[in-house]
């Protein structure tokens, strides 16, 4: 038998006292470090596989919403994802991380609410194309020279807003369109489209062609494809793109979009993140 890929020993969780009560332990991994904590999306992805591993679980997820109180320290930590209310269709969580501190003392790092649904076959359309780029194949992988971890996990090509090869502050434009997919390649899940919903670099390196630290303070991510069409794609290429609506005062927004090689729009996503001079 195989090893698990790294994306799923990153995830693992294991039930505290009984799968009933939504509580799980975790452990970060240093295969998705980053420069201070582990990667946000594998954060946001261990939370949405708590809620996906829960007995109460209604139908597949619609929306997940995480805000990084603190940043996760490198070590243990519990996961507790609760149903709070459930109706005919549409179920809706609250999601916590909870960690020890210096003191030994649990703090919450991470909070956060789910929602999930049973879908059911209507009228549909994807009413955002993708844009019209070249195939992966033609598209060298971006070569980062950095030690951060979390980047190797992924095979990045990018078609245009690629971090900038000189920190000159001649930045003029925060969008970027790229083919991503994990390294090495990952059927696609629920919790692997979460963690590749975060790989874009802070939209304020690009805007300004400066490494100003950056951090998300608050992540959204819309599914809006089913679990078959995620099957459907396999292991193949996403092509993703974000951009930035405004910078100011510390804080930017950030809007991206994740489609399959097929052209069909699977995920939206917003962040607000925090910057410094």
């Amino acid at each position: 038998m195989s090893a698990p890929h790294t994306f799923d020993q990153a995830i693992a969780l294991a039930a505290q006292s009984g799968e009933a009560d939504g509580r799980y332990r975790g452990q970060t991994s240093p295969a998705y470090g980053n420069m201070v904590g582990p990667f946000g999306g594998v954060t946001a992805a261990t939370v949405l596989h708590a809620v996906l591993r829960h007995p109460a679980l209604l139908g597949e997820p619609v929306a997940l919403t995480v805000n990084f109180a603190a940043a996760l320290a490198d070590g243990p930590f519990t996961v507790e994802a609760r149903p709070v209310r459930t109706n005919r269709s549409t179920q809706h969580w609250v999601l916590e991380i909870v960690q020890a501190d210096a003191q030994g003392l649990p703090t919450t790092v991470l909070t956060g609410t789910a929602v999930t649904a049973a879908r059911r076959q209507t009228w549909s359309v994807d009413d955002e194309p993708m844009p019209q780029v070249p195939a992966p194949a033609a598209v060298p992988p971006r070569e980062i020279p950095t030690t951060v971890q979390w980047v190797r996990r992924y095979d990045m090509r990018p078609v245009e807003g690629n971090i900038p090869a000189v920190w000159d502050g001649s930045g003029d434009a925060s969008r970027s369109t790229l083919w991503v997919r994990d390294n090495p390649p990952r059927a696609l899940d629920f919790l692997s489209l979460t963690a590749l919903s975060d790989v874009f670099f802070p939209r304020v390196w690009l805007r300004r062609a400066q490494p100003v630290p950056a951090g998300t303070v608050s992540m959204t991510v819309y599914f809006h494809a089913g679990s078959a069409q995620l099957a459907a794609v396999g292991s193949g290429w996403l092509l993703g793109q974000a951009r930035a609506q405004a910078l100011r005062n510390g804080f930017f927004d950030q809007t991206a979009l994740l489609w399959s090689e097929s052209g069909e729009l699977l995920v939206t996503t917003h962040q607000i993140v925090y910057y410094k001079e």
